[in-house]
Order: structure tokens, then sequence, then C-alpha cells
């Protein structure tokens, strides 16, 4: 099944305790199983499923070869070793998937039992609308970008003001007879470091990585080599990407431009890259349990940049977007694909005359209760709401954009005006 599709592959050894041997293979981390699968043979020699893991360590075996087990429920402990290209690489990867399934909202059992069609209505419906929340965070840090931007255009458009006072005053002052003005070098000199401090105090309060934080998620980084895979995580920004390590300390930091592709190989795994000339570029690759939540943000930010390789498409055909999160695919298809199954499940209208005695009248139980078809309203409600009010932001923003531009071209005509008449001034 695609469910069994391995996240990520191993090459090692599996201690079968029965015969006090190893048994070389492949261990393989799925989106809900840790399996062990031999070289030689068919099966699997060890199935374990994420929910039933109690502990993973590294430890040693006969002192001498270094191993990593897993503890399962029931006491029953699995030996891995000879793993490639080293056990601290695999701990972390582990560590990582396992953890993040013992964090989730819906708990370590919660994936075991299946919903119902109501919970999983409302669940693809919550994560289209923190989609949709995301993208108003996006709307909302650019429209006050606009904002700041106009009062920076409305400054500009009152100096230029004072400043064309200033020069009619030393084009023709009425009370000097003389063509030029002893202290205007003064007042230049004043006006270029009052202009030089308004500068640095519009720029000393913003700071990388300071504002406009959409998501940051926890994640396994390497910069390209599989043996260099260790803890760290992804911010998403609202103009940059930054791939941090464990501790906090930042690698890299890439602006939007930087960014010349960002390649999914899976729905936990993706790389990021840099393309430089005449040096090596800069690409980091990063697996992460969360990183279904921010591929929608990547999507729209990076937009063409984004580029999903062949091994995702095989992860495309079941609805599990994350193993700590059930939620995925559209909203609508699912709730199609609801309607159909229920219209096919219907009862005959008409029931030949003979057959009436064989008829068997089965009770159907409602799929969805009136308590989840209310919640369903109302976070319906709620996604209009989002919808409508992302839709008047944009509308806004578009009025911005024009008024932008035509008081740029208004002071840029007005700067053009000043330093023709202060050049006949020199």
């Amino acid at each position: 099944m695609n469910r069994d599709i391995p996240i990520h592959s191993w090459p090692g050894s599996y201690y079968i305790n029965s015969e006090k041997r190893w048994a070389s293979g492949t261990l393989s981390l799925t989106r809900t199983t840790l399996r062990f699968t031999p070289d030689q043979g068919e099966g699997s020699l060890a199935s374990v499923r994420l929910s039933r893991i109690m502990e993973i360590k590294m430890e040693s075996s006969s002192f001498i070869f270094s191993t990593l087990t897993v503890l399962e429920e029931g006491n029953v402990k699995h030996w891995f070793g000879s793993l490639r290209p080293n056990r601290v690489v695999v701990y972390n990867v582990l560590e990582h998937f396992w953890r993040e399934r013992l964090l989730s909202p819906a708990g370590a059992h919660a994936s075991e039992a299946k919903p119902g069609k109501g919970r999983e209505l409302i669940g693809l419906v919550a994560g289209a609308q923190r989609r949709l929340e995301d993208a108003g965070k996006v709307l909302s840090h650019q429209g006050e970008q606009f904002d700041h931007i106009m009062q920076g255009l409305d400054k500009i458009e009152s100096d230029l003001g004072v400043a064309d006072k200033l020069l009619l005053d030393l084009e023709s002052p009425p009370w000097w007879p003389f063509g030029k003005i002893p202290w205007k070098s003064q007042q230049d000199s004043k006006s270029e470091e009052a202009a030089r401090a308004q500068a640095s105090s519009a720029s000393g309060p913003r700071g990388p990585g300071r504002q406009g934080v959409i998501a940051c998620i926890p994640a396994i980084v390497s910069r390209g080599a599989d043996s260099d895979l260790r803890p760290g995580s992804l911010t998403v920004l609202v103009s940059s990407l930054e791939v941090r390590e464990g501790g906090g300390r930042l690698l890299h930091r890439y602006e939007r431009e930087e960014v010349d592709d960002v390649r999914v190989h899976s729905p936990y795994e993706l790389s990021v890259r840099q393309r430089f000339i005449g040096k090596p570029d800069v690409g980091f690759r990063l697996l992460s349990a969360k990183l279904p939540e921010v591929l929608p943000l990547l999507e729209m930010q990076y937009k063409k940049k984004v580029e999903y390789t062949a091994e995702y498409t095989a992860f495309q055909t079941t609805p599990a977007t994350s193993p700590c999160d059930p939620e995925g695919g559209s909203v609508w298809s699912a709730a199609t694909g609801f309607i159909q199954r229920c219209q096919e499940t219907e009862v005959p209208m008409e029931v030949p005359a003979g057959d009436l005695a064989q008829l068997k009248v089965q009770v159907v139980q409602p799929t969805v209760t009136d308590s989840e078809a209310q919640e369903l309203k109302q976070m319906l409600m709620q996604l209009k709401n989002l919808a409508l009010e992302a839709e008047t932001e944009l509308e806004r923003q578009d009025e911005a954009l024009d008024a932008i531009a035509d008081s740029t071209e208004h002071a840029t005509t007005h700067i053009d005006k000043h330093t023709r008449r202060m050049r006949k001034l020199l």
C-alpha cells in the first residue's frame, strides 16, 4: 500500500533474538511504522508502530558494537546495528518523527481508531481554515508594509514642499543684494545630517527575523549529505527563509529573491538551494513531520520555484499528510466523495412485488451527527468571513498600490525640478 512507502531508509542489521544472530537488511521509516526488511527472503523481521514505541536509545552491544535500540510496549527491545551512514543520523530522524507523533494534539493512540466521516470533514475544514489564516497573516503584514510606504511618501511630499519654499528664498531673497549667501553651505550640511539621522532612526528598529514570522517548525537539517543530518528548525518569514540548528544558531538565511529552487521530495522532505557562479551553491535538505503544514505557504510565496519530484507523487494517493496529523486533501473533494457514497447506499424506491418477502430493512446510522453538522456550519461561516476579509484587504492594497505609484511619480518629478533649480544656484 502507499501508506507503506518509506519516508527514509537505511541499510543495517537486526538482531534475531530467537536465533541469536544478526541479519542484514534495510531499516525503513513509514508514516506509522518502523520496519526492518532482510536482504534475503520475503516479509519483515520486525515491524513496530510508532504509537507503540516507548523509548529510542543509542547503546552498545558486547561493549564494542554501536547499536540503536527501540523499546516497544510489552518490554520488547529491538536491536539495530551497522547502520549507514551512522547511527546518530538514524537516531535523529527516528527520534524526531516519534516525538512529533507523541506531541500531536490527537495523542499517540488517536490515529489507530478510525474517525467518523463527520470528524474527517471537520479535520479537513480545520486544515483549510489554518491555511487561510496563514494567508491572512501574509496579507496583513503586506498591508502594513504598504502603509509604511505611504507614510514615507507623505513625509517626502511635505519635505519637498519645505524645499520648494527654501529654494524660492534662495533664488530671489528680497533683502540680500548680492548673488551668493555665505551660510548656504551650513544649511546644506545641517539638512544632510538631519536626513542621515532620520534614515538611521527609520532603519534602526528593524532587524532580520524580528518581524513577519509566519511559521516555525522543528526539522532535521542537512547541507546535502545524509551523514550530516542533525536537529534544527525551519522558519518561514514573509520575505525570507531561515534554517537554524537545534540550539537556535542561524545556519543560513535565504531572502525571497535569493531562493532559486525548492524541491519537494516527499510530504516530509524538501531541499532549498541558492545558485552561485564560480563558487559552491548554498543548499539545505530538511526532514520534518510538520512539513505538510508549511508546504502551502511555500507554494504561495515561491510559486514557480517550487518543484515536486517523482518521489512525491507516490504519497499523493493517500489522504494522510503527516504522521501526527491525519488531515489532508481537499475539503470539496472529500465532501463530494461523501455525497457519492451516500447516493450509492440509497434504498431503491421501487421493489418488485414478488421480492417483498425477501426484502431486509437495514437501519443505517447517520454518518454525520447533528452536533458535527452544526460545528461544520460554524466553521464554514468562519471560512467565508476569512475569505471576505481577504478580498477586502486585497482591494485596499490595490488602491494603495495605485496611490503609491502616483505619489512616487509626483515625488520624482518634483525632485528632478528641485535638482535643476539647485544646480542653477551653485
